[in-house]
């Protein structure tokens, strides 16, 4: 398991710096968000929409899990279901350090001395709905800390995703259980 979830950072790690389809203009600028509360950003959320990555291939019911452990650090759990809300559960684990404003460095348990960039674009007044991307255009998402997303919100999503010069026609719906719970 150890092993997998090593191979699964590294790939997190070459999907965002290189080597993998890019789903943003680059020439267009990419926004992070200026004031972002890392401490009301923790906590679970749920993976709403993504761009195709490798590292996700098959991943269904995909959640993330920030808690704070300093003032500029979290630790992140990433998990995922394989297959169907049902199947195996996938997991890798790592720190995130803020880079800047909006800004994180992440590194996955197993892959030393490299952070992958991921930005917080986007997140409501209420902190239930937010976006992530990387400034290569190689990965983003939607998340939301309900596992359905409210029509207005899942909109606003999209929109802030367009803004930042992300192609909207290859973003996925993640299949997530209506509870949340396989």
């Amino acid at each position: 398991m150890r092993a997998r979830a090593c191979l699964l950072g590294f790939v997190l790690i070459l999907a965002a710096c290189g080597g993998a389809p890019v789903y943003r203009d680059t020439n267009v600028p990419i926004a992070s968000k200026a004031d972002l509360d890392l401490d009301r950003y923790t906590g679970l959320w749920y993976e709403i929409a993504r761009f195709p990555v490798r590292f996700q291939e098959g991943c269904t019911a995909v959640t993330a899990e920030y808690a704070q452990i300093g003032d500029d650090r979290i630790s992140v759990v990433n998990t995922c279901r394989d297959g169907a809300p049902d199947g195996p559960e996938r997991r890798v684990e790592g720190t995130a350090r803020v880079t800047g404003p909006g800004r994180l460095g992440v590194r996955f348990s197993g892959v030393p001395f490299i952070r992958a960039p991921y930005w917080v674009l986007w997140v409501d007044a209420d902190y239930r709905t937010a976006v992530v991307g990387v400034p290569s255009g190689r990965a983003g998402w939607i998340l939301n800390r309900e596992p359905e997303i409210a029509s207005d919100r899942l909109k606003a999503a999209l929109e802030v995703l367009d803004f930042n010069g992300y192609d909207l026609r290859e973003i996925v719906p993640t299949p997530q259980p209506p509870s949340g719970k396989p």
